[in-house]
Parts: structure tokens; C-alpha cells; sequence
């Protein structure tokens, strides 16, 4: 059987779910020999033993969606019984990441088992409450063991860089997490390991970032000693209200993260580019300034740093020392 025709095979009968286990695919009629056939001509992929996905389907897939799928690729593969934590369980609640792999992390109170074991899975051993765990629902119905999203946060943040953990906690706290109450989560655990890490996250988490972008804009613009940009600001102008990533009113200043998902995850119509367009127009014509950064920038503070105070009219050798980010 040529692979068109494996393919269309495959299309017929797939399960449903983007990752499906090989009892799945037993059950929707494509029997083991069809399987391997269809794996060998790339119209299915194996992510990991017992669990698969069309190929066309995860060719389509960014990296960080792609990292997704292998938690449900280890969902399928062990029948669901490890509990999700750190990174895995931020992304099964919905949160953004940024940069942070394809490591499956599983906590366990107890010593390895069958079903957290495997190169991709990073086993971690930790006492786990009542109050920091969570079930997470799929549309068939299935649970999914997760932590719940305050401890999530605060785990991400001991194992994590500042920005990493930061993109995170940011998300986080946009989705219902409370600041205070993970502090309080953090004073009343006994992990002790990256606590101090995680209470300096805490300090720096600000719910107004939008984005994995405006997160890292904004721990840049600290470090750099420019701690006076405040997130998300409303400017009014005669075509309307311009709402700027980072503004400092008193030096009529707007710094714009220009990220490809700011104008394109809502496919926004051709009307409203032009309004936003129009507003901006306004704004430099009533004397504000725009600096403009993409997420290319970002990979450079130096120079960042070095043209965003030119920009502002400060030499870069009178400021201050940068701090951490």
C-alpha cells in the first residue's frame, strides 16, 4: 500500500484526539501492522512507546505547542497516573512558556515508578499537600493529575531563570492565582530548596504583562534602571484611546513589544490595523515618542540596552549599573 493511501487510511480511522494511544488506534481499526507501516512513510509519528500523532498534524505545530503534546504523548503512554508538575503541569493549565523544552516533569512522594520513568521525564521527589494538588479535565472525560496552579508557580520558580519562571507566574496570575496566596503557600512549605528563589519571583510577577514578550520587556527595562515605564497604559488621543505596552507619561515615552501574536492569535481585520495605526499617529503628532522592539531584541540586552538610552537621550556610560534580570 502506497502512502497516499495509507495516509487516507489513517485520516478515516484516526481516533479523534490529537495523541492517541496504540489501544486507541486498535479499537478505530488501524491494527498494529497498518501502524508500523504508517510509520515507517512519516503519516504517523511515534512520540514515545504507545502513543502517536499524525504527522501532518504536528508539522503544523509551533515548538511550544509541540512540547505540549509530548506531556499528552506520556499521558497516554503510562494511562494517566503521574501527577504533573513544574513546567508540564504550567502548560496543562494553559499558561505561556518560553524556551522552557520538551521535558516531561512528574512529582512522586515516593521512589521512582514504571510510570514516570524515561529519558524525556524528569522525575522529582517532593512532598505534595492536599492543597497543592489539582485535576485538570479532558473533553472525554479523563482526569488529568496535575499540582494546582499556585504551587505550579512556585515550582517553575525553583527550578527555572528569573524570566523563564517569570513568563509563568505572569500568565498565572492573569488565569486567578493570587500573589498572597502563594506566598502564603511558599511560608507554609516544607520544601525548602528554592525558596529564596521562589520569594524574589514573587517580588517581580505583574499580571499586566499580555505576553511572553511584555515579560521579558519588563525585567529588561528594570535591570536596565528604567523602572519608571509602567505596563499597559491607556493614552488618550483624538482617534481614540492608544493602550501602549510601557509608558512613562512624564517623558512622553511608549515602548511597543512587537511580537507576530499581538496582531495575529485574534486574526484582528484590516480596519482594526489601520485604526491602531491612526492612534499612533495621533500620539507621536501630540508629542510622544514610540521605541519599537521585537523578540529578536530581546536575545540582545547589550544592545538593546544601548539603543533604548540613546533613544531617551541618556549616554549608556552615565547609567547606572544594570541590574539582574
Amino acid at each position: 500500500m502506497n502512502s497516499d493511501k495509507i495516509a487516507a487510511l489513517v485520516e478515516g480511522r484516526w481516533p479523534g484526539g490529537p495523541v492517541v494511544s496504540t489501544g486507541q488506534l486498535a479499537e478505530a481499526g488501524l491494527e498494529s501492522r497498518m501502524v508500523a507501516a504508517a510509520v515507517k512513510a512519516g503519516v504517523i509519528l511515534r512520540l514515545r512507546r504507545g502513543a502517536y500523532v499524525r504527522g501532518s498534524y504536528w508539522s503544523t505545530l509551533k515548538p511550544w505547542n509541540q512540547d505540549r503534546l509530548m506531556i499528552m504523548a506520556h499521558y497516554e503512554s503510562t494511562g494517566g497516573r503521574a501527577r504533573y508538575t513544574h513546567v508540564s503541569a504550567a502548560m496543562l493549565h494553559g499558561c505561556d512558556v518560553w524556551n522552557t523544552g520538551s521535558t516531561v516533569h512528574v512529582t512522586t512522594q515516593y521512589s521512582n515508578s514504571r510510570t514516570s520513568a524515561g529519558v524525556d521525564v524528569r522525575t522529582h521527589r517532593l512532598p505534595l499537600a492536599a492543597g497543592d494538588l489539582a485535576t485538570l479535565w479532558r473533553p472525554d472525560g479523563r482526569g488529568i493529575l496535575t499540582t494546582g496552579l499556585e504551587r505550579t508557580v512556585l515550582d517553575c520558580a525553583r527550578i527555572l531563570p528569573r524570566a523563564k519562571a517569570a513568563v509563568i507566574g505572569d500568565h498565572a496570575l492573569g488565569k486567578g492565582a493570587s500573589l498572597e496566596g502563594m506566598r502564603r503557600l511558599l511560608d507554609d512549605s516544607t520544601v525548602k530548596r528554592g525558596s529564596r528563589r521562589a520569594a524574589e519571583l514573587l517580588d517581580v510577577l505583574d499580571a499586566r504583562s499580555e505576553s511572553a514578550g511584555e515579560t521579558r520587556t519588563r525585567l529588561l527595562l528594570y535591570s536596565f534602571g528604567l523602572d519608571r515605564f509602567t505596563p499597559q497604559i491607556e493614552i488618550p488621543t483624538p482617534e481614540g484611546l492608544f493602550r501602549a505596552d510601557f509608558a512613562d507619561a512624564e517623558a512622553k515615552v511608549v515602548i511597543e513589544f512587537d511580537g507576530a501574536a499581538k496582531y495575529f492569535d485574534f486574526n484582528p481585520t484590516d480596519g482594526v490595523l489601520v485604526a491602531e495605526r491612526l492612534r499612533e499617529t495621533a500620539l507621536t503628532e501630540a508629542g510622544w515618542r514610540v521605541f519599537r522592539l521585537r523578540w529578536k531584541h530581546l536575545d540582545r540586552p547589550e544592545e538593546l540596552r544601548r539603543r533604548l538610552l540613546e533613544f531617551l537621550g541618556q549616554h549608556p556610560g552615565t547609567q547606572k549599573r544594570p541590574r539582574p534580570a
